[in-house]
């Protein structure tokens, strides 16, 4: 299973879902998917674009966790 980071790496910098989305270009929803963990799929550049502007790694965004 992989585990997205997001909601503790907004609550460690402080950034709002909504500030997150209007810095990035990336669709609220989206990131309310990755925030909650319920996203299915997501797209490389999403990614990309997140990593950048948190300045993390995407090992820090995702982890792969054994169930």
């Amino acid at each position: 299973m992989i585990r997205c980071n997001l909601s503790k790496i907004l609550g460690e910098k402080r950034i709002k879902v909504a500030e997150l989305a209007r810095e990035t270009g990336v669709n609220k929803n989206t990131i309310h998917r990755l925030y909650n963990e319920t996203a299915t799929r997501i797209d490389i550049e999403v990614i990309e674009k997140l990593c950048c502007f948190l300045e993390v790694g995407i090992g820090e965004l995702f982890e792969i966790i054994s169930e």
